[in-house]
């Protein structure tokens, strides 16, 4: 009895490695087929991806190398001259000007005014559904859509605000041509078609606040602006972080309002990156030179999302 006691360990731990090894194997069998799996179901997206994103960055690529025949066939290499040119021509300074002018008023503004609104709407007031419902309404509008509705607003003869602007004696606006008034047009105008996504990110940032701050300011004597500065407004800050990062990232993307209402003017007035890139590529032909102009653009908007991450994330509370 005692020998065959001696003999079940040894016997044992002679197969234990046997079993261990044949354990591990068909662990990395299953790790393998769920990994070939995961990449089975992602083979759509992967396919869309490489048709309507990496195929066409690429091809950017070798175009900004590149001169094209109007056919947009290509004609010769060139090698960086596209990149040269852009960088030694005045009219890119002043997209690049005009850009950053309309940046600055449209996303500060936008993200402002939307913050407003969503603390104005933050309560469970009768009836606040209603007014919920009226700010978020600019989202299911298209770029066209919202054009053409404000280009109605600006007609200077039967536009609303020049009428407006009659019935307490002010003279008329030439909104949209008028080199002093049509960026600043334009920008009225992309602040309230953006108005509805920031308002509904930004409301549903202040609904995540427990009700509970709340309170406890209340308890402690805070008044209702001092609650939102000092307490409620970091809680924010991921929100409003990741809100002027995509309102940044669509004010130098912006075309489609400024291509119905402007075409650029007047005297280049709202020639932005995109709608000059938009005029060499489409207009003039120019398809190295709208490549290299594109991917320019697409460099900016990196470098500006990566020092936004480095410099002001650091003020950004999560918790």
């Amino acid at each position: 009895m005692n020998t065959m006691e001696r003999d079940l360990p040894l016997k044992t731990s002679a197969q234990s490695p046997v079993h261990i090894q044949n354990k591990t194997r068909t662990l990395s069998v299953q790790k393998w087929i769920e990994t070939l799996l995961g990449y089975v179901f992602l083979s759509p997206s992967l396919l869309l991806f490489a048709v309507f994103l990496f195929y066409p960055l690429l091809q950017t690529f070798y175009l900004s190398v590149h001169e094209t025949d109007p056919r947009g066939r290509i004609a010769s290499y060139v090698g960086f001259d596209n990149f040269v040119a852009i960088f030694t021509s005045e009219r890119f300074y002043k997209s690049l000007e005009v850009t950053g002018l309309f940046t600055l008023l449209t996303v500060p503004t936008g993200i402002a005014l939307a913050l407003l609104l969503a603390a104005l709407t933050h309560n469970h007031l009768k009836g606040m559904r209603i007014f919920q419902f009226i700010f978020s309404l600019p989202v299911v509008l298209s770029v066209g859509t919202s054009a053409v509705i404000w280009m109605m607003l600006f007609h200077p003869s039967v536009g609303m605000l020049n009428y407006l602007l009659s019935c307490v004696g002010i003279a008329p606006v030439a909104w949209l041509t008028d080199p002093r008034w049509a960026l600043l047009s334009v920008s009225m105008m992309t602040i309230w078609m953006n108005l509805g996504f920031n308002y509904i990110v930004l409301l549903s940032g202040l609904q995540g606040v427990p009700d509970d701050i709340y309170d406890s300011a209340k308890i402690d004597g805070s008044g209702p602006v001092r609650t939102f500065v000092q307490i409620i407004f970091p809680l924010l800050s991921p929100t409003v972080f990741f809100v002027t990062i995509v309102s940044i990232i669509g004010a130098f993307q912006s075309f489609g309002q400024i291509h119905i209402l402007t075409r650029g003017g007047p005297v280049n007035s709202t020639d932005v990156l995109v709608y000059s890139l938009y005029q060499d590529a489409f207009i003039n032909f120019r398809f190295g030179t709208g490549s290299a102009q594109a991917l320019v653009l697409f460099a900016l908007i990196l470098i500006l999302t990566i020092v936004q991450f480095k410099v002001f994330e650091r003020n950004v509370h999560y918790q």
